[in-house]
This record gives C-alpha cells, sequence and structure tokens, in this order.
C-alpha cells in the first residue's frame, strides 16, 4: 500500500512525503502528536498535522534560529528557550563553553518525551546539567522574569492552538522585561509566501515592533516548511545583529556547521523586495 503525509499549506496547495511507517501517534492534553519514518526526510514529528521538523532539514532551522543570535551577543550566559521540545534549539545551544544555564520552558511534556524516544539525532542535548526543563506556559513563565535573561528564543509552533499566547503583544513586551538591559530575542516568524501565513507574520512582526527598539528580520530556506522560504525575527535592546556582529569572535570558536555561516549570517538580512514590502506595511 502506497502512504502518503500531507500537509495544507494554502488552500489550494498541499506538500506530501511517502511514508514508509508510522513510529507513534497519541493524544496529549494539548495536541496530537504523531512520528513517521520516510525515506527522503527520514524521522519526522507533526503536531495536529503540521510538519514540526525532520531529520533531514532540521539543522537548517535549528542553526539559523540558534547561532544568529549567540553570534552578535558577546556573552550569553543565562538563555530562555520556549517551546523547543524536541530538542534541536537546545542542541546547538550547548555547543557554547561560554552558556551557564538554559531554561526550557515546553507546555507539553508528551513532546519531550517523544523526541528523547524517537528524535536522539535532535534532542541528544537536554541532558546536558545546564539545562533545566520546565512543564509550564511559555507566557505565564516570562511573566514572572524581570532582567533575568541575556537571550530568549522562541520556538514556537503556528499561531494557532498551543502556541497561539506566544505572538502576542503580551508576551513580546514580558520578553524585554525578561531580559538584562542589552539581551536579544529571536523567534521563528513564519512564511512571507502564502497569504495566511504572511499575515500572520505581519502581526507578529508588528508586535514586536512596537516592543523592542531593534527589530529586524532574516531568512532561510527550509525544503518542508511551507513555500520552503521561512522567516526569524530578531529583536534586541542594544544590539544590531549585523553591525554588533563579530565574526572574528564568533569563528574562533572553531564551531562546525553545516547550514550557519558568518558570510550567510550577513546575508540573511537582505531580503527579497516583496518581504521587505510586506514588513513596511505595518511599520
Amino acid at each position: 500500500m502506497d502512504l502518503w503525509f500531507s500537509e495544507a499549506h494554502s488552500k489550494h496547495v498541499k506538500f506530501s512525503v511517502r511514508v514508509e511507517r508510522q513510529l507513534f501517534s497519541a493524544q496529549s492534553d494539548f495536541q496530537r502528536i504523531d512520528v513517521f519514518e520516510s525515506r527522503e526526510f527520514g524521522r519526522f514529528l507533526t503536531l495536529d498535522g503540521f510538519m514540526m521538523l525532520t531529520e533531514r532539514d532540521e539543522f537548517i532551522y535549528h542553526e539559523m534560529i540558534s547561532h544568529v543570535p549567540m553570534a552578535v551577543h558577546p556573552s550569553p550566559k543565562r538563555i530562555l528557550v520556549v517551546g523547543a521540545g524536541d530538542g534541536g534549539v537546545i542542541r546547538e545551544l550547548t555547543r557554547y563553553d561560554t552558556v551557564e544555564h538554559i531554561d526550557l520552558v515546553e507546555i507539553d511534556s508528551m513532546v519531550v518525551d517523544v523526541a528523547r524516544r524517537f528524535l536522539p539525532q535532535t534532542s541528544c542535548a537536554l541532558d546536558d546539567p545546564r539545562v533545566h526543563i520546565h512543564y509550564a506556559d511559555g507566557l505565564r513563565h516570562v511573566r514572572q522574569c524581570e532582567d533575568e535573561y541575556d537571550l530568549i528564543i522562541v520556538d514556537s509552533t503556528d499561531p494557532f492552538g498551543p502556541g497561539e499566547d506566544l505572538f502576542t503583544r503580551e508576551f513580546y513586551g514580558s520578553c524585554f522585561k525578561a531580559l538584562k538591559e542589552d539581551g536579544i530575542m529571536v523567534n521563528q516568524h513564519e512564511s512571507p509566501f502564502y497569504a495566511q501565513d504572511a499575515e500572520a507574520m505581519q502581526r507578529a512582526h508588528k508586535r514586536i515592533v512596537e516592543s523592542f527598539p531593534i527589530s529586524r528580520v532574516y531568512q532561510a530556506h527550509i525544503p518542508t516548511y511551507p513555500s520552503g522560504h521561512w522567516l526569524f525575527g530578531f529583536a534586541s535592546k542594544r544590539y544590531h545583529p549585523v553591525k554588533d556582529f563579530d565574526v572574528p569572535r564568533w569563528e574562533a570558536l572553531g564551531l562546525k556547521t553545516r547550514y550557519y555561516t558568518t558570510r550567510l549570517h550577513v546575508g540573511a538580512f537582505l531580503l527579497p523586495a516583496y518581504v521587505e514590502e510586506l514588513l513596511r506595511d505595518v511599520e
């Protein structure tokens, strides 16, 4: 039998992957969680029918959401990661010896359990002693923090369901308060291509611009995400993502990456004209 997983990228477009077998399926308190195995993309995780990561291309997303802010901030020691129960962001952050403490706030403990069991490539650093996992609501956690973190990474699902609160003006304002005086926040910023995704991206960008004095958007190509064109938001109290980017300092670390480079870092902030127009419309 020919089995396929299909995800709607718009009302008129679907993305499909041939499935070799289904490894896991369950309904948690928050969402349906599935793990499939495919020939082209390896194992992949879906939440409520939306693809979150595949073994084949997850490195692109996780490197770009992690190394861009880590290369800009001169000394990030305390970090908050919201979402990211699969462990990919944690894997990248724990490669830095200067990091002293990481709080991982994930609302759904089953996501972490499933990642540990079925996605060891991604979840391999969750047991690092610097990592402290909190099963809690991200908005509630960040509300209680003030002047605490050098970096906040918001690795949320899409802006509906369990991740909806992580796209609100209140959440971004709370992140601003939770950051130290030179703190940085990075978030996944949706795709600019299909109309519904572009509208969600614009709403998020407008709210971040209203909360942070420095706000820029950068991009990456992720084959399994809608349209393949994905955006990230960089917001900071002090540091500009390109002007304050110290290339020699980061390259001296000797970190081996598969997607991120210091040249790509600069180029990722050079956006296509249609994306610049979408951003100007809400700025």
